[in-house]
């Protein structure tokens, strides 16, 4: 089989109906949704399956529905003796990417995004934020744009999803204002859907908690390796993976550079394993089209037949 990655989704893949068939096929993903609901005292599956989407939505209930999700669709493939080479996992995705790894147990997992959730939550409802999309600049005009822009306000990249698609966060005048000046250099503009202002200082509140949080879950040396957000790399040492952890909630996501870590590696199969098409979407836009790739959707039972056919 040739070298393959597991790339789990993270906040904005969710779905009304999401993971139901598995959840009706396999016992074990029976017992991931029990799991999820017995720790967080939300309703998962409900909410999951039924919505509805505005209540699916809320950070505090969609940190444990869409890792419940993913750890389903893992479950489903592993079922069937198929693991990953190599793993990573887009902000929220990066504790899913924890359990495939066994650096996190399934149970310490939900604990983790629970809790995130929780805090996360909360700062968003002290301090309104807000996310934009920026089209067509490279990092490093966004980065001087907003340089120049948080003298004013708190405004930070997010998420650089790939080469020209970056993600800012901050206090919404700040944000507006950088998206301005994007949009005046031939960018194009999207504002994002989000509660709060993910991966900036404005959630900052929660950080100290969520480190102190972290100290408590046991993490263990990767059984595969994983690449992380924060500095789109490997490693090894568990005391060093709760660092970068605790420091995922304020830095931004590295993706585009995780996803040239795995060229480099010679990754040729790509499963995004969890709801939606997001990631493969982004793939898409960051892979060159002389390289040798396969990209698949893990997220369904007839999805999964496709995969195990075709990439096994």
């Amino acid at each position: 089989m040739k070298k393959t990655a597991f790339l789990f989704p993270g906040q904005g893949s969710q779905a009304v109906g999401m993971g139901l068939d598995f959840y009706q096929e396999y016992d074990v993903v029976r017992e991931l949704f029990d799991m999820a609901e017995e720790i967080s005292k939300i309703n998962v599956s409900k909410l999951s399956f039924k919505g509805p989407m505005e209540d699916l939505t809320q950070t505090v209930n969609l940190q444990p529905a869409v890792t419940a999700v993913n750890l389903a669709c893992l479950a489903a493939i592993e079922k069937e003796g198929v693991r990953p080479n190599i793993c990573a996992g887009h902000s929220l995705g990066e504790y899913s990417a924890l359990s495939a790894s066994e650096i996190v147990s399934r149970e310490n997992t939900f604990k983790l995004v629970f809790k995130r959730g929780e805090l996360m939550h909360r700062e968003a409802t002290r301090n309104k934020g807000a996310m934009h999309a920026i089209i067509g600049l490279s990092i490093d005009e966004v980065t001087e744009i907003v340089d120049q822009v948080k003298v004013e306000g708190v405004v930070a990249v997010a998420n650089h999803n790939a080469e020209k698609q970056i993600v800012i966060t901050g206090s919404p005048d700040a944000v507006e204002k950088a998206s301005s000046m994007a949009s005046e250099r031939g960018a194009k503009s999207v504002l994002l859907k989000v509660s709060g202002a993910w991966h900036s200082d404005l959630i900052k509140g929660a950080s100290d908690e969520f480190r102190d949080f972290i100290e408590s879950i046991q993490f263990n040396t990767p059984q595969r390796p994983l690449i992380f957000n924060v500095t789109a790399d490997f490693e090894e040492e568990p005391g060093e993976i709760k660092s970068i952890m605790a420091r995922q909630l304020c830095s931004p996501v590295k993706w585009y550079d995780a996803m040239c870590k795995l060229m480099d590696e010679h990754v040729e199969i790509f499963a995004e394993v969890g709801p939606g098409k997001v990631l493969a979407g982004l793939l898409k836009k960051i892979l060159p089209k002389d390289y040798p790739y396969r990209i698949f959707n893990v997220n369904s039972m007839k999805s999964l037949e496709l995969f195990l056919k075709d990439a096994t």
